[in-house]
């Protein structure tokens, strides 16, 4: 299967609304060429500010430009933007509504020997508490350029996940992407694996082993975390009467607490949750650290035998 990472979709997209659109303005906080700003830098010069290594300064003068009616772009690696810049983000952002889009590069445990201080972890719990603010996690290469597209069809703040190394491309140009609806891309009957990010791919493979064992999964993509896509995770889990969730994120306040704070207002099911368990990330090959922190087919696996026993 083909391997390209989710942040050259996010550098495809910037180029293309910059082109179509003049108000579009992309800021940088001196890692161009880890989040593919560096594209927009060398083909669209007077629509890049890099303001340095300086987050809150960078979400700030975001704020300013969107308050003057351009469309800001923000880009920096996620672990400093939604923790040294999370008030700028809450008061100046949110709190005023202001249309600035925010790109969170350097996701998750898969980023490797750059480490636990690098890793973002906790991302998704801190901008879900915030009011007024959409959060996308995609799963491959194209679902995050449609996202890009997408967000900034939306007038408001926004937060966008990906990870640095290439991942499994499992959608194509054509896939349907709907911001704020779960879509899913493998029908089952016994178990529903809700899973956004690097994870989905690793359900579709889990899908299919548990297929061969007579166990048919519904894997569901839950690219978009907030607003969360309450009907259709209802949906899906009545459908089985069992759940796993699966994200690279803290167990705590991310996409599985989002799943299991709805389903215990409109569908008791038993869930199971796979996810960094309570802990920092530390350096290592991307693969290794994967199946270190518990978040490899083998774990996803074993939580869809833990919550079958559980299944009335």
């Amino acid at each position: 299967m083909e391997k390209v990472p989710m942040r050259d979709g996010y550098g495809r997209a910037l180029l293309e609304l910059c082109k179509q659109h003049e108000e579009v303005i992309v800021l940088d906080a001196d890692v161009a060429t880890s989040t593919r700003t560096d594209w927009v830098r060398r083909q669209y010069a007077d629509r890049y500010v890099n303001v340095g290594i300086s987050e809150q300064d960078l979400v700030g003068t975001a704020a300013g430009m969107a308050a003057a009616g351009l469309s800001p772009f923000v880009s920096t690696y996620g672990v400093f933007l939604t923790g040294r810049a999370w008030e700028q983000i809450r008061n100046t952002v949110c709190y005023n509504r202001l249309n600035v889009k925010l790109g969170g590069a350097h996701a998750g445990i898969s980023v490797g020997p750059d480490g636990g201080t690098h890793q973002a972890l906790e991302d998704v719990a801190l901008m879900r508490t915030i009011p007024n603010m959409t959060i996308v996690v995609p799963c491959d290469y194209w679902e995050t350029y449609k996202a890009t597209l997408a967000l900034y069809a939306v007038k408001g703040p926004s937060y966008l996940r990906f990870g640095r190394n290439p991942v499994a491309v499992i959608t194509n140009e054509h896939t349907p992407f709907t911001l704020g609806k779960v879509a899913c891309l493998r029908e089952g009957t016994d178990v529903t694996l809700f899973a956004n990010g690097i994870m989905v791919a690793t359900c579709l493979q889990v899908a299919a082993q548990l297929a061969a064992q007579g166990i048919e999964a519904a894997v569901v993509n839950v690219h978009t975390v907030k607003p969360l896509d309450e009907e259709g995770i209802c949906r899906y889990a009545a459908q089985t009467g069992a759940v796993v969730v699966c994200e690279e994120h803290q167990q705590i306040g991310g996409l599985g607490s989002a799943v299991c704070e709805t389903l215990s207002r409109c569908c008791c099911t038993p869930v199971e949750t796979v996810g960094i368990q309570d802990c920092f990330g530390s350096s290592g090959n991307p693969e290794e650290l994967v199946q270190a922190y518990h978040l490899g087919e083998a774990d996803v696996y074993r939580a869809v035998q833990k919550v079958l026993l559980r299944k009335q």
